[in-house]
C-alpha cells in the first residue's frame, strides 16, 4: 500500500514498554510522506513510568509529526465526521483498549478516535501489546 499522502491516525495506549519501538514507526510513516495525526489515551498522555516521562514522549511525537497530540475525548470525536483519517493505527494497543473496543466502551481519547474513524468504514490496524491477555486459554 502506498502511504504517501495518506492521513494516518496513530493511537498510543498504555503499553509503555513498547513506546521505544513504536515511536520510530511513526517517524518512518512521516518519512514515507504520510500525514500522521498523533492520539494518546489518558494514561499514555499523563503517566510517567519506569520506561520514560510522559512529557518526553509527547515532545518527541509532536516534533516528529509536527502536530499537537489529540488527548481528549472532545478532540477525538470529530475525526470521523471531518474525515481526518484514511487509516487508524493503534500501536501499542493494550489489552484494556482491545477489550473496550470489543465491547464498544468509548471512555477515552483512544477508543473515541477509533469509533469516530470507523464511522467512515475505513481500516483500523491494531498492534496488540499485552502480557497476559494473549496467553490465556479461552474455552
Amino acid at each position: 500500500m502506498e502511504l504517501k499522502d495518506k492521513k494516518i491516525g496513530f493511537v498510543l495506549t498504555g503499553s509503555f514498554c513498547t513506546f521505544s519501538k513504536t515511536i520510530p514507526k511513526i517517524k518512518e510513516l512521516v518519512k514515507k510522506g504520510s500525514e500522521v495525526i498523533p492520539i494518546m489515551s489518558f494514561n499514555s498522555y499523563n503517566l510517567d513510568t519506569k520506561f520514560g516521562k510522559a512529557k518526553d514522549f509527547i515532545n518527541e511525537i509532536e516534533e516528529i509529526t509536527g502536530k499537537k497530540i489529540i488527548h481528549t475525548i472532545q478532540d477525538a470525536e470529530p475525526i470521523g465526521p471531518k474525515k481526518l483519517t484514511d487509516i487508524m493505527v493503534v500501536a501499542p494497543c493494550s489489552g484494556n483498549t482491545m477489550s473496550k473496543l470489543a465491547y464498544d466502551i468509548i471512555d477515552n481519547p483512544s477508543t473515541m478516535a477509533v469509533k469516530s474513524h470507523l464511522r467512515n468504514n475505513l481500516p483500523v490496524v491494531i498492534a496488540p501489546s499485552t502480557n497476559n491477555g494473549l496467553s490465556r486459554k479461552c474455552t
